[in-house]
C-alpha cells in the first residue's frame, strides 16, 4: 500500500512541476539562473512523461522502472546543480527527496527491495 501511495503522490507532483516548466516565470528565470534555460522544456516534459509513466505504472510494470529510474536520475541531476550554485539545504531538499522516493520505488519495482 506504501508503495501506491509514493507512485501517486510522486506521478501527480511530476505532472504538476511539469506543467509549471511551461506555465511560470519563476521557473523559466530558475534556469536562467542556473545557464540551462535551453534545458527548460526538455526538463519539463521529461518531468511529464515521468509522471504519468509512474501513474501508468500503477498497471503496467515495465513503465514503473522506467519512469522511476528516469526520474530519480533527473532529480539526482537537480540536486547536484542545486549544491553546485550553493542553494539553500531546503531549496535542495525536494530533488533529494524526489530523488530518493522513485530511487525506492525502482528497486521495489524491479525486486530488489520488498
Amino acid at each position: 500500500m506504501l508503495i501506491k501511495i509514493l507512485i501517486l503522490v510522486s506521478g501527480f507532483s511530476f505532472l504538476y512541476y511539469g506543467l509549471t516548466f511551461f506555465t511560470k516565470s519563476k521557473m523559466r528565470a530558475e534556469f536562467e539562473r542556473y545557464k540551462l534555460a535551453k534545458f527548460r522544456n526538455m526538463i519539463g516534459l521529461l518531468q511529464l512523461l515521468g509522471g504519468t509513466g509512474l501513474l501508468v505504472g500503477l498497471l503496467w510494470n515495465t513503465a514503473l522502472v522506467i519512469s522511476s529510474g528516469g526520474l530519480s536520475l533527473l532529480m539526482m541531476i537537480g540536486f547536484v546543480v542545486r549544491v553546485k550554485m550553493k542553494d539553500k539545504f531546503l531549496d535542495s531538499l525536494p530533488s533529494f527527496i524526489f530523488m530518493l522516493i522513485n530511487g525506492y520505488i525502482c528497486l521495489v519495482s524491479i525486486g530488489i527491495v520488498k
